[in-house]
């Protein structure tokens, strides 16, 4: 008799790498306790971390609000059935207190055309004055500009004055002329300042920067009201002395650009009212 063929067959063995593979799984599980076991909670962060994710996936059954919620329309929000009021920027506004009202009430707007007119005027005048003064601004005696708030005429010594001295060269009498009609016809303030250079002056007329400044601010002043009887309320008249100068006084040439005599003509100002004329010495 065969004994082989009498033996039972054995059963399916598992593959070999199955016991290095669980060998494998049971280091790591091992490993992964070890970290556990070494590591810190921290409770006040897993506190935070829980609230946080209560918040943001459970059921909220308590709503903190400052007021009662209520429904809000793009419509209503934008718009109001009241009166337009114009504003500082390119934006209709409505006020009203009745809300049932389903039209707007629309009435005309300012009337710009008075405003259009002034500035109009206002460059015209300024070009006609540099043109009647087109000679002297090429010689650099007068310096001529200005908008629709206020013309400035800038007269330099050169041309006016003698150096150190408040009397005006017979020459330039004709000049002031062509000034004060300009001026005349221009409404507002008209001040009159005189600027020095930051060279020292001591004479017998003239003690320091400032009298010879305001000195020759007077004289100006005073040639052009012997053509043009001008409203004392609106002439103001100052001596900065070399308080305001336009160029550093590094040169020769910048310390005969600040010598000058400035005649503004300022549509509003903020200079003292109800004075007759106003002689100041700036500190």
């Amino acid at each position: 008799m065969d004994n082989d063929a009498a033996a039972p067959k054995c059963p399916t063995c598992p593959p070999s790498w199955l016991g290095t593979f669980a060998d494998l799984m049971s280091l790591l599980m091992c490993f992964f306790v070890l970290l556990l076991s070494f590591s810190e909670m921290d409770a006040l962060k897993f506190k935070q971390l829980a609230g946080s994710m209560n918040a943001a996936f459970s059921v909220q059954r308590d709503v903190k609000t400052k007021e009662i919620p209520k429904g809000t329309s793009i419509i209503a929000k934008e718009f109001s059935p009241g009166r337009p009021t114009p504003t500082a920027l390119k934006v209709m506004r409505q006020h009203t207190t009745d809300d049932r009202k389903n039209n707007l009430d629309f009435r005309k707007g300012p009337d710009r055309s008075g405003a259009e007119k002034e500035k109009t005027d206002a460059i015209k005048r300024l070009e006609q004055l540099k043109k009647a003064l087109k000679e002297q601004i090429g010689n650099g005696e007068i310096e001529v500009s200005g908008d629709n708030e206020r013309t400035i005429i800038r007269i330099r010594e050169k041309g006016s004055f003698s150096s150190g001295s408040a009397t005006l060269h017979p020459k330039f009498i004709p000049v002031l002329k062509k000034i004060a009609t300009a001026i005349d016809k221009t409404p507002g303030k008209i001040h009159v300042s005189g600027h020095t250079d930051n060279i020292p002056i001591s004479t017998y007329k003239f003690r320091s920067n400032w009298e010879l400044s305001s000195a020759r601010a007077v004289s100006i002043l005073q040639q052009i009201l012997r053509f043009k009887k001008i409203k004392g309320d609106r002439i103001v008249i100052q001596g900065y002395a070399d308080t305001i100068p336009l160029v550093p006084n590094t040169t020769s040439k910048n310390r005969a650009l600040n010598r000058r005599v400035e005649i503004e003509v300022i549509k509003q100002t903020e200079t003292v009212k109800d004075l007759p004329s106003l002689i100041k010495f700036s500190e």
